[in-house]
């Protein structure tokens, strides 16, 4: 199972019933405030984040949300990704 949370949100190692509980941070800049200590993450993917650019543009707009999906498969297609 795949789940989206923000970072800041406390980690839980038994979410999972039947397992281990990997976090990934996917965004190109370090959150704000958090220290790398504190962040308790497995991975920091990058590279598979939406480009900045398309980030600025989708600029947490609801409304934006489907079109913000395409545009970043897309991405992420060109970057032999998906």
């Amino acid at each position: 199972m795949i789940c989206i949370e923000r970072i800041y949100n406390k980690a839980l190692k038994n979410d999972v019933s039947n397992g281990y509980i990997v976090r990934i941070l996917i965004d190109r800049l370090w959150p704000r405030g958090l220290k790398r200590e504190d962040a308790n993450i497995d991975l920091w993917e990058k590279d598979i984040a939406p480009s900045i650019t398309l980030r600025k543009w989708y600029s947490h707009d609801e409304k934006k949300w489907e079109e913000f999906k395409s545009k970043y498969v897309e991405e992420l297609k060109k970057r032999n990704y998906g």
